[in-house]
């Protein structure tokens, strides 16, 4: 087969010929590493630009606000994004169907997913987020226990950020539906952008300049809806023009083909359940550790160590699950199966040797990493040196289970990875927490462990299933068009 060609499928008889590819041929063709890096990099910065876009907002608040304004944020985007994690599992599913039509090179039915993915993104945002979002922010407020002066500065911000959430959503579904056809460095350089410009009106807005007035909190949620919201305004005339290795289809139909529609929720909704069953996996965990005799020291060294320094680990994690989807979902539309599970397995061994090395400094220099966040001493010290010391150890095994879930995911398997989530984040740790607070004493060491085995077992269950090969026989396809 030449890659002017698509293999046959049931069905579908095979075209003479086609146009030279569109898509990276690299991706199916020659050193696995590269092709696996070559997605696995630019989804790591994209990755640590999205994380720097939310301290953007915190920083600037907390300066020109104060804390209550942090708080705010904080508690607003806690909600936006357990909400926003579910409803963009469809651009997991959509990335499915794109990896393997790109794979066998087909740009008709690439195109037309990408064109059902971003109606089904548009009619969730406009008439799902927007009117409910706005409705019912208070009693979402209500629900996460806002004291009511940082109710008071959310409500605003969580409206805004709910009825203008159409930018966003055009964003990740841009960047997977890019990063699954070979083109990874598009949407870094349009995440790179759109933060840029998030900070230049975050800066106008907030805090007012010449006609324009000061909106306070407010005007972190507008300028983060304009600059997301100018993006995906781009991203549309882009998409509509051509020039990137995605597009909207020109000429037939442009209704929408509930048969399409409904593979993107197929493939996406498991994405989407163990996306929320780990965020209250989290949750539930937080509880936990509300619950030690020490639960300020507890929370500060979590939320330190857990979430920010731990990041380090997980942005290069989450980049090498993407470039894991999208190399062994292509893959395995070019009729490869086996060089997409030697992708997966090389991704899973670029993650072990980044999370190893990240691993030594969290192990040897505690202290030092702790100092950088203001943590000099006390008993917050301590806790932060125990956990981050696990974490050494644990980041190994999350690096390896991630690239793992982006092989199942990327080859059409998205509920396995939420079967093995619900064992390994929620039921094993919560219930080892549990066993031991009903018991005998709960201590912090006892949480971190009980992460800690969380970890190992996603990573063993992960490994296991893809090794199993039941992917191999996952079918994807849409019916081609008359036209």
């Amino acid at each position: 087969m030449t890659e002017n060609q698509e293999p046959a499928t049931d069905g579908d008889a095979v075209p003479e010929s086609r146009p030279v590819r569109r898509y990276d041929p690299t991706i199916v063709e020659g050193p696995l590493s590269r092709a696996v890096w070559k997605i696995a990099w630019p989804t790591m910065l994209t990755n640590m630009i999205a994380g720097l876009q939310g301290m953007v907002d915190h920083v600037m608040v907390g300066n020109m606000i104060g804390p209550t304004a942090n708080a705010a944020i904080g508690v607003s985007w806690q909600i936006f994004l357990v909400i926003i994690v579910f409803v963009s599992s469809i651009f997991i599913g959509m990335s499915v169907l794109v990896a393997r039509f790109a794979g066998a090179g087909d740009r008709e039915k690439v195109d037309r997913t990408v064109y059902q993915g971003f109606l089904t993104a548009f009619f969730i945002s406009l008439c799902v987020l927007a009117p409910l979002g706005y409705f019912f922010a208070p009693d979402l407020l209500r629900i996460v226990n806002a004291e009511p002066a940082v109710a008071a500065e959310a409500l605003p911000y969580l409206r805004i950020t709910f009825v203008f959430s159409i930018g966003l959503l055009i964003f990740f579904m841009l960047g997977g539906a890019l990063r699954s056809a070979g083109d990874a460095r598009t949407p870094m350089v349009l995440g790179v952008i759109m933060t840029v410009l998030n900070l230049v009106l975050n800066i106008i807005f907030i805090r007012g300049f010449g006609p324009i007035p000061s909106f306070g909190t407010a005007g972190a949620a507008i300028g983060t809806s304009l600059a997301s919201g100018s993006i995906g305004i781009f991203a549309l005339y882009k998409l509509w023009s051509g020039g990137w290795a995605v597009s909207f289809p020109r000429g037939g139909s442009y209704a929408p083909d509930w048969k399409v529609i409904r593979q993107l929720f197929k493939f996406g909704l498991p994405a989407g359940f163990q996306g929320i069953a780990m965020n209250i996996g989290g949750v539930l965990m937080l509880a936990f550790i509300g619950s030690l005799p020490d639960s300020g020291a507890a929370q500060a060294a979590y939320a330190v160590s857990y979430t920010q320094l731990f990041s380090l680990i997980t942005w290069t994690s989450v980049g090498l699950m993407g470039a894991a989807s999208a190399v062994a979902g292509q893959n395995l539309g070019a009729q490869q199966p086996d060089r997409a599970e030697a992708a997966v397995h090389r991704a899973a061994g670029f993650g072990l040797v980044v999370s190893a090395a990240i691993g030594l400094l969290f192990f040897f220099f505690p202290h030092h990493l702790l100092a950088i966040f203001g943590m000099t001493e006390g008993k917050v010290v301590e806790i932060g040196v125990q956990l981050l010391r696990v974490l050494s150890v644990s980041g190994l095994f999350i690096s390896a289970a991630l690239a793992y879930n982006g092989g199942l995911q990327g080859t059409g398997d998205t509920r396995g990875p939420l079967y093995i989530s619900l064992i390994s984040q929620v039921v094993l740790p919560l219930g080892i927490c549990f066993v031991i607070r009903q018991t005998s004493t709960l201590e912090p060491i006892h949480i971190w462990i009980a992460i800690l085995v969380g970890h190992v077992t996603r990573c063993g269950l992960g490994f296991l299933r893809f090794n199993s090969g039941k992917w191999r026989s996952i079918r994807v396809d849409i019916e081609r068009t008359a036209a």
